[in-house]
């Protein structure tokens, strides 16, 4: 239980990850690829954390500095798209015109909102590892009641998310979605770069 509670803690704060999550179910679009790459992505990095890579983390700063920097750029870019679709209302309907993005598109933007995040190293990695090890015997449960607590966090957020298709049957709700999510962006993006 303390696994599963202190995964959750972690992982439900607003961030790209669960923004790029939400946005994906409410649209309807490769949620099953989207949950299982984040699910997986935090059992390989809880399973990390256990193992002790968070001393190597410790060890070579610079490479937290390389992800921060490339992930402020990734994050500033993608705030730039929404903030976009926000503004521009036609960029909503040629989006709407030209279909779905394709897989490799959802897989590569999902890809790099977790593994290029350095907080995903700081809590997961690190913060998890070291309640885990705290735990002696049991670090092996805590890391799985963790897991879990991914596992039924990106189910509920992203097959959820279709609970809110009513509401974004308008799109004025896209543009305010997006317009919030652009400035989650930004201000992650800013954030990391300036190692805020």
């Amino acid at each position: 239980m303390l696994g599963l509670g202190t995964g959750l803690a972690l992982i439900v704060a607003i961030g790209a990850q669960n923004a790029f999550v939400l946005r994906q179910g409410i649209r309807g679009e490769h949620v099953a690829a989207v949950v299982l790459i984040c699910a997986a992505s935090d059992a390989v990095l809880i399973a990390a954390g256990i193992l002790g890579i968070g001393t190597l983390v410790q060890v070579v700063p610079v490479a937290l500095d390389v992800i921060r920097l490339a992930g402020a750029a990734f994050l500033a870019g993608y705030g730039v798209m929404a903030a976009k679709r926000a503004i521009r209302p036609g960029s909503l309907v040629a989006a709407a015109q030209a279909g779905r993005p394709g897989a490799r598109a959802a897989v590569g933007t999902v890809l790099a909102l977790t593994w290029l995040n350095p907080h995903v190293y700081l809590d997961t990695v690190l913060l998890l590892g070291s309640v885990a090890s705290s735990q002696g015997e049991g670090r092996w449960l805590f890391g799985a009641g963790a897991m879990l607590g991914s596992v039924l966090w990106f189910c509920a957020l992203g097959f959820g998310a279709r609970l809110l298709r009513p509401v974004f049957a308008r799109p004025g709700a896209w543009r305010i979605l997006d317009g919030l999510i652009a400035v989650v962006m930004f201000t992650l993006g800013i954030r990391l770069a300036f190692g805020l």
